[in-house]
């Protein structure tokens, strides 16, 4: 090589660098060593994956910005300034219909029970030698009285029970252990209703009943005159409201009969206290129905239905 070509070689900075390898040389070990191969990354190496990894974060982070950017803008241009005065609250009004639930099939629709009318409360009475007994309003009072008697060795056993409103007036009685008397005649009788009381039958087994008639007299015939079918025209009407055999209050009946049933301990006899200076008590029967309808007339029938012989 001649002199000018050694000093242009002299001045080139990749030949003479140090750091650089000489290509020459690194050809000639590349095929003077032997083959060897290894899919390790050189110490401090990246790898392709990371590296797409990190371009992705990068993105993501970089899209998540811009839109939070944005969602301010289009917020502060809707909104506008902040007032500083409140504006009036909105008031929720709730629909006065209510919600109807409709079952779904196979399901068991929940029915809501309809209000009942509570039961009155009532009280016991038993008489003092424990067969008579019967149910009356609680707030109601019953005394005693003695009962007739025709000797002394059964004075004990007739007993009169007084039952009394609350306001304390006389509103039935019932007699028990007592002697039987009275007498009948004919009458044109009026039921205005009737029922079995299923805890008194006669010593005989026949049922009693409970009833709320009228009587009107009949006429006294006299021998050789037809029997009277219709009361005369003065005739007064009579109400009553009692115990007595069932067979008493049929429409057939044509005798005044009597209220006294024949029981093992003497006769009973149960009945409505009505005031006998006033009769008729009702001034006519549409009257008699009316009162029918209301709690009074209620209470009472309850409590004679309810006598119990035992």
């Amino acid at each position: 090589m001649d002199p000018i070509k050694n000093m242009i070689s002299a001045t080139d900075p990749v030949r003479n660098d140090p750091s650089m390898p000489d290509g020459e040389a690194a050809l000639r070990r590349m095929l003077a060593e032997p083959a060897a191969y290894s899919d390790r990354l050189a110490a401090g190496a990246t790898s392709l994956e990371e590296r797409r990894l990190r371009r992705a974060r990068l993105a993501g982070a970089i899209t998540l910005a811009a839109a939070a950017v944005t969602a301010g803008v289009l917020a502060v241009n809707n909104l506008g300034p902040m007032a500083s005065t409140p504006g009036p609250a909105t008031t929720a009004t709730a629909s006065a219909s209510p919600a109807t639930a409709t079952p779904t099939p196979g399901s068991a629709a929940t029915a809501t029970p309809s209000p009942t009318t509570p039961s009155p409360v009532l009280a016991t009475f038993v008489f003092p030698d424990g067969h008579l007994s019967f149910k009356y309003p609680e707030g109601w009072s019953v005394r005693t009285e003695q009962g007739p008697y025709l000797a002394e060795e059964s004075k004990a056993g007739s007993v009169v029970a007084v039952v009394a409103d609350g306001a304390g007036a006389e509103v039935a009685r019932v007699q028990s252990g007592m002697y039987g008397d009275g007498a009948a005649g004919s009458v044109k009788r009026t039921v205005f209703d009737t029922a079995p009381v299923p805890g008194i039958t006669d010593v005989s087994g026949n049922q009693a009943g409970f009833g709320f008639a009228s009587d009107q007299i009949l006429p006294v015939s006299y021998p050789g005159m037809p029997e009277p079918t219709q009361p005369a025209d003065n005739a007064s009407v009579y109400y009553f409201m009692d115990v007595r055999l069932t067979k008493e209050f049929l429409p057939t009946q044509e005798g005044s009969g009597t209220n006294q049933v024949p029981l093992p301990n003497g006769i009973m006899s149960a009945y409505v206290v009505f005031d006998f200076e006033k009769q008729p008590v009702f001034a006519t029967p549409e009257a008699a129905r009316e009162w029918m309808a209301g709690e009074r007339y209620a209470q009472l029938k309850a409590l004679l239905l309810s006598l119990k012989y035992s």
